[in-house]
């Protein structure tokens, strides 16, 4: 009877660490929990470029405390996200804003050229009238000579729909105080103005309102933050900030009504 051999067959899986994808964009979205059909069909309807990489994120607003609904605590939260898991681009879309079907091909072309550290689609305010959100300067109204298809540069942009380098927010994260959002210890990258004091020498009160938005470009800007990023020649810019008209982004109210 002849001898058998038996021959063990031996599988060996080396796992490289590597998940297969880079941290390249963050798309979040501060909301309050409600949103229209309209919204979400432009958010989840749109055109997915090939081999992308992007992790989404719905960041709610808190609504236990006495100004109610705070969008930079929102905001504060998704910064949080892009430092700690090294994100190279944030896209910022607010529960409002309609986005148009070529969105994210659009933004997936500036992140391929890393031309522009800051990116902002156009929309305007759920106002009567209806105006632009394009300021160069501030206290002088929106800037109006510019056409559709145009890329505008300015001081100021909002950030319901804007894209922005990751270097940037973690140059400012640096920075930033730390505080508390329900619990959990972020830093305050996105500031919204509210201050009340008193002059001594005027015997009067003053007060100081703003938005978040404008509050951000504001401190990018002054705090040299494009410089202290990688960004030096935006650093020297008037009118650092870019918006494509191209991507023509609809306000909408919670009842439908859609600016402009």
């Amino acid at each position: 009877m002849s001898d058998e051999h038996y021959h063990k067959l031996t599988n060996t899986i080396q796992d490289s660490g590597d998940p297969g994808y880079v941290n390249r964009l963050l798309v979040a979205t501060p909301t309050t929990g409600s949103v229209r059909i309209e919204w979400v069909s432009a958010r989840y309807g749109q055109i997915i470029p090939a081999n992308w990489s992007v992790v989404n994120m719905l960041q709610f607003l808190n609504g236990y405390i006495p100004l109610r609904y705070q969008v930079d605590d929102a905001q504060n939260m998704v910064a949080k996200e892009v430092v700690e898991k090294d994100f190279e681009w944030l896209f910022l879309i607010e529960h409002d804003n309609i986005i148009p079907p070529d969105c994210f091909i659009r933004m997936n072309d500036y992140m391929r050229e890393k031309r522009y550290p800051v990116v902002s689609g156009l929309y305007y305010t759920r106002s009567r009238p209806s105006e632009p959100i394009l300021y160069r300067g501030r206290g002088n109204g929106y800037y109006a000579d510019w056409k559709m298809g145009d890329r505008v540069m300015v001081d100021g942009v909002p950030t319901g729909c804007v894209l922005i380098h990751g270097s940037i927010l973690k140059a400012m994260w640096n920075e930033s105080e730390e505080y508390f959002v329900n619990g959990i210890k972020t830093r305050r990258v996105f500031n919204t103005p509210r201050a009340v004091w008193f002059d001594p020498e005027s015997q009067q009160f003053n007060t100081t309102s703003g938005t978040s938005d404008l509050d951000w470009c504001d401190r990018v800007m002054k705090g040299n933050f494009f410089a202290k990023a990688g960004w030096p020649q935006y650093q020297e810019m008037r009118w650092p900030f870019m918006v494509d008209t191209n991507i023509f982004v609809k306000h909408i109210n919670p009842n439908g009504e859609q600016f402009p």
